[in-house]
């Protein structure tokens, strides 16, 4: 009789061990943005810390994506899904030790197709805190798309930051300005930023 409750007790705590790794586990997607500075970045050497982050994201459960770079400006965009933010912390720290100046919790739109040769951006809006939802961006999104042909602009994806009203939006397009009047032109929300970058996965 011992021996059979000590075998339940067993097994009930293997039960619990196992729904307590489950939540520890649980992913959520994030962009981590890195502002190094105008000159202080190349895409190789962001492609390469990013092997680096590669060999060690699987110790903190983390699992990078994508990343784009912006020369120009040296700002480096990560996405990942990760168990919270101080996983990815963990693991830029181990393998480079190049943190993040800011960590976005997103969550993302439906992945359009890329086009061959055309020119990637990413266009930041700054929306405040409260102000927007995922709901009004796919609403805003879909505005996007029924004219983006007419300036010769892909929108590929978009991902939203509700806590921070945080709106990033990932396009192709001949140039910035083709984005910015896409913009205008579906709902009048532009962007505080844009900026040509190189994609990496």
């Amino acid at each position: 009789m011992k021996f059979k409750i000590t075998l339940t007790a067993l097994a009930l705590f293997n039960l619990a061990s196992l729904a307590l790794y489950a939540q520890s586990d649980t992913k959520n997607l994030y962009i981590d943005v890195h502002h190094l500075g105008g000159g202080k970045v190349t895409y190789d050497a962001v492609a390469t810390a990013h092997k680096k982050d590669l060999a060690v994201e699987k110790k903190y459960h983390v699992e990078f994506i994508k990343f784009w770079v912006d020369e120009k400006r040296g700002n480096v965009y990560c996405l990942s899904s990760a168990p919270d933010t101080a996983a990815i912390v963990k693991t830029h720290g181990e393998a480079h030790g190049l943190l993040p100046d800011q960590i976005l919790r997103v969550t993302p739109g439906m992945q359009a197709s890329i086009i061959q040769g055309k020119d990637f951006y990413l266009d930041i809006h700054n929306l405040g805190a409260g102000k927007v939802t995922a709901a009004d961006v796919a609403g805003a999104h879909q505005k996007d798309l029924a004219v983006q042909d007419k300036h010769g602009v892909n929108f590929i994806n978009y991902w939203v930051d509700e806590r921070s009203g945080t709106v990033v939006c990932l396009s192709q397009a001949p140039d910035s300005a083709a984005v910015i009047a896409t913009h205008k032109e579906a709902h009048g929300l532009l962007p505080n930023q844009i900026m040509k970058v190189q994609p990496g996965q």
